[in-house]
């Protein structure tokens, strides 16, 4: 009986944990300042190449890039595609060259590019 109960107990954490998606710690993170502000977004972009050093938010978002350009941002919570959406349509718009830049490093064949804009525009 003791068994049962255990086995009951762990099953029912087991679908109580959250699915498996990114980090929510920068789910408040204000992508629009960020985008506002060039030269801050500048210095995230480098950040991302490997071309300047990186804050704290920086390295953790430059982790999770590849992975959220290969997925479509599979693992990324509701907030967190509205933030990379914010993020990436001002690289886009304001550093293009830079945002091609990074494209070329993250996805050297463009094998994932496509559907990654595909998912930046669902929510347009």
């Amino acid at each position: 009986m003791k068994t049962i109960v255990v086995l009951a107990t762990v099953f029912a954490a087991a679908l109580a944990l959250p699915a498996d998606t990114y980090n929510p710690r920068y789910d408040n993170f204000n992508a629009q300042e960020l985008v506002d502000n060039e030269r801050l977004l500048k210095s995230y972009v480098k950040c991302f190449l490997g071309k300047g050093p990186c804050t704290s938010e920086g390295n953790d978002f430059k982790k999770v890039i590849p992975e959220a350009l290969r997925t479509r941002c599979a693992k990324c919570t509701p907030k967190q595609r509205q933030l990379i959406r914010v993020v990436v349509h001002g690289i886009q718009t304001k550093l293009p060259s830079q945002w091609d830049e990074l494209i070329k490093k993250e996805d050297p064949t463009g094998e994932y590019i496509g559907p990654f804009q595909e998912f930046l525009r669902e929510s347009q």
